[in-house]
């Protein structure tokens, strides 16, 4: 096992030859060509022969790493006037997107009044005739 140090960490031969000795148990065929003798030398094991099979190298297995992605991006200090740079185009940025928003409620508005226009008023103006009927019909009740 010491041949594999430098490929796999020993997790990963544990890994490996803890899959492998599962899937010999689950009646896999064994890679290798043992005779009986030396089956019955090393007592039919599964965890054996999974060894074996590792030292001879007839694993069809491959062990993917993940390993953490490095960025080529460099981080700067940026200087106050740069600061302030990027403060004032987000300001502007905002003012923008407010203007915009005004347009739209304004129109929606503008929208609204030449509707009751061509509808015409929604109220009359109260005259003053209106005002002396309301009193009589008071005054009879």
């Amino acid at each position: 096992m010491s041949k594999f140090e430098d490929k796999f960490t020993k997790y990963e031969v544990a890994r490996i030859l803890g899959a492998r000795s599962l899937q010999l148990a689950m009646d896999a065929p064994i890679l290798l060509k043992l005779s009986k003798e030396q089956m019955d030398e090393i007592n039919y094991n599964t965890l054996k022969i999974a060894e074996m099979e590792l030292e001879s190298e007839v694993l069809p297995i491959t062990v993917k790493r993940p390993l953490p992605k490095k960025s080529g991006k460099t981080i700067k200090k940026l200087s106050e006037e740069e600061i302030k740079e990027k403060l004032e185009k987000q300001m502007q940025e905002e003012k923008k997107v407010e203007k915009v928003a005004d347009k739209e409620i304004g129109g929606e508005e503008e929208k609204e009044e030449k509707d009751i226009e061509e509808e015409g008023e929604i109220m009359e103006l109260a005259t003053p005739e209106d005002e002396e009927v309301v009193d009589e019909v008071e005054e009879e009740i």
